[in-house]
């Protein structure tokens, strides 16, 4: 069964994610913290736990999402994830970075692509990786039916939804992507986003303004 674990960093309060399994593997969802002391508080949480990445797998590419990611691979030499149409966003790190004031040496660069409608596995863990762009092109949740939960990263957040007006977002796509691919999961899944207040899935289809 896998654990979970929900951290804040960076300006933007992202939602990092830990999983982890009882033989203490862990994935890294969404590495957002930015500076020396988020960095090495996270680190300190994974010592505490005798926890050991595995890979780092992101729901996308956005700034906020990413500033992490170097660091933890060169103090884990792990791997990092994610879909392919997140290339152009990739490309694009350093140069949003500047736009919003942040620093960043260089673009990450993925060791491998997260396909949509795979299943990947964490030991005998696995999830299902369900397709969801429109906040960003390529952006993808990652489902685990056995714990009745979703990270949905910018698609959907408690009472809202992510943001279309960046480049390579569609509003009608991402309304399209959360009716197919989230809102067909169990009412009672719960939902945890890129930033904000974990949800369920009944409580989104009843009460977000998008979709009433």
């Amino acid at each position: 069964m896998l654990n979970i674990e929900a951290f804040v960093f960076n300006a933007f309060q992202e939602n990092t994610y830990v999983l982890y399994n009882e033989q203490k593997q862990c994935w890294i969802i969404d590495p957002g913290m930015y500076d020396e002391r988020e960095i090495n508080g996270f680190i300190q949480y994974l010592n505490d736990n005798k926890l050991e990445p595995q890979a780092i797998i992101n729901t996308h590419g956005h700034l906020d999402h990413i500033f992490g990611i170097k660091a933890l691979k060169d103090k884990y030499n792990i791997r990092f994830g994610i879909h392919e149409g997140e290339t152009p966003v990739l490309n694009n790190a350093i140069g949003s970075a500047m736009l919003f004031g942040f620093q960043m040496s260089q673009n990450p660069v993925p060791d491998f692509y997260i396909k949509e409608g795979e299943t990947i596995s964490l030991g005998d863990d696995k999830l299902e990786v369900r397709f969801t762009p429109g906040h960003s092109p390529g952006s993808v949740s990652f489902y685990y039916p056995q714990g009745n939960w979703v990270i949905a990263g910018d698609a959907l957040f408690a009472g809202s939804i992510g943001r279309t007006d960046l480049p390579g977002g569609n509003h009608e796509i991402l309304l399209n992507s959360i009716r197919t691919q989230l809102f067909n999961l169990p009412g009672n899944t719960l939902v945890y986003s890129g930033h904000g207040p974990a949800t369920s899935i009944e409580n989104e289809m009843r009460y977000n303004p998008f979709f009433q």
